[in-house]
């Protein structure tokens, strides 16, 4: 994201939160309709992130908005003429707010890198103050904020824009999630507590170090968290290993179709312990993770929690996996090959279950993940 110098009133920063409490204007119909409702122009914002991310193109949002205490209501049909002066074929006009706050979308398709973009957003921005006299500087503000998918951050605004109503379904929808969650976690530490024991003993009995292992993961909306498993490899180990095993995974292409003998897995590695093998070929090295469940910072089924250089070389659709969903012990990916899918195809799988999950579809992907685990598909 670009940030702009507020040298001005009519750029002062107008957006604490993405939802304003500025005065409501009322407005006929037929004066606006070149101007998109707030829904719509909400949709659209959604797709525009989703395209540049898929593209990898950049695109900035202006929105301008209302000084409540000086603006009065009739300044904004000068406003919307405003923009449409300023506005390209492609460009989008209409309510990020309705009666509040007016949104512009520009790609900056084929602009260039992140600098060149952001010059680009000034210069939309010195389109808009030639355009606006010294009398609507008294009641109006501008901001910008440039989506770039080769930014590490999202803006807020451009991310709020992907949610900023839940539906009443939804908030159903994720408590019922979360009711199988606790049961289901409760229920597994219970049942398999002699399990955890006898595996614990093993891990002291054959290594030197502590039975847990713990590593700090990527989570939900991007938050870091704690990740528990069984230790399966030697103290103190190397990780510039996996390290370039996550680069070439993720900068692989083609598909599993092309490249049915490849694995992207690390095979035979050194850093294992012999009971180790065995424990992640059985995926008993995830059973504690029914802990970070419990506690709410996994779910039983979800994306896998990336780790924080997994991350850093995302593309920006991929960073998705880690926005919309909350990560899990097992998902899509787990039950359709693992390590013989590619990376793109494992973040559509999950980007696919982030869009449609449901109880359903959580109880059918833990009911067959015993027979992937068992089965071993893709497994090393």
């Amino acid at each position: 994201m670009s940030s702009f110098p507020q040298s001005s009133r009519s750029t002062t920063p107008m957006l604490a939160t993405p939802r304003m409490s500025a005065r409501r204007v009322r407005v006929r119909r037929h004066e606006w309709e070149d101007v998109l409702s707030e829904k719509l122009f909400r949709d659209a914002l959604v797709r525009e992130r989703k395209r540049a991310d898929r593209f990898e193109e950049a695109f900035v949002l202006v929105l301008v908005s209302l000084d409540r205490r000086n603006a009065p209501p009739a300044q904004w049909k000068h406003c919307v003429e405003t923009l449409s002066q300023t506005t390209l074929d492609a460009d989008l006009v209409g309510w990020f707010e309705h009666g509040a706050v007016l949104g512009l979308i520009r790609s900056l398709e084929h602009r260039g890198p992140a600098d060149t973009t952001a010059t680009v957003a000034a210069s939309i921005r010195k389109e808009l103050l030639h355009w606006l006299t010294l009398d609507n500087m008294d009641w109006c503000s501008i901001r910008m904020e440039v989506y770039s998918p080769h930014s590490d951050a999202i803006p807020p605004v451009l991310l709020e824009g992907a949610g900023y109503r839940r539906k009443r379904e939804e908030m159903a929808r994720d408590a019922a999630k979360r009711a199988l969650d606790i049961a289901g976690s409760t229920a597994f530490l219970i049942a398999f507590s002699p399990v955890f024991l006898f595996v614990s003993a093993l891990v002291k009995l054959t290594s030197t170090g502590p039975v847990f292992f713990r590593q700090q993961r990527v989570g939900e909306d991007g938050r870091p968290f704690q990740m528990l498993k069984f230790r399966t490899m030697h103290v103190n180990a190397d990780h510039t290993i996996h390290q370039q095993y996550v680069e070439n995974f993720i900068q692989s292409s083609g598909t599993s179709e092309t490249r049915k003998n490849v694995v992207f897995k690390i095979v035979d590695d050194p850093r294992v312990t012999p009971l180790g093998h065995f424990l992640r070929r059985s995926s008993l090295d995830e059973f504690p993770q029914f802990w970070n469940v419990l506690t709410g910072e996994m779910s039983l089924v979800g994306p896998r929690p990336p780790l924080p250089y997994e991350v850093a070389r995302y593309k920006g659709w991929h960073r998705r996996r880690v926005l919309e969903a909350k990560p899990g012990i097992t998902g899509l990916w787990q039950i359709t090959g693992r390590s013989r899918t590619t990376f793109d195809e494992m973040v559509r799988l999950d980007l696919r279950y982030a869009k449609n999950y449901s109880v359903w579809s959580d109880l059918k992907i833990l009911l067959a993940t015993p027979r992937a685990v068992i089965s071993g598909k893709g497994a090393h």
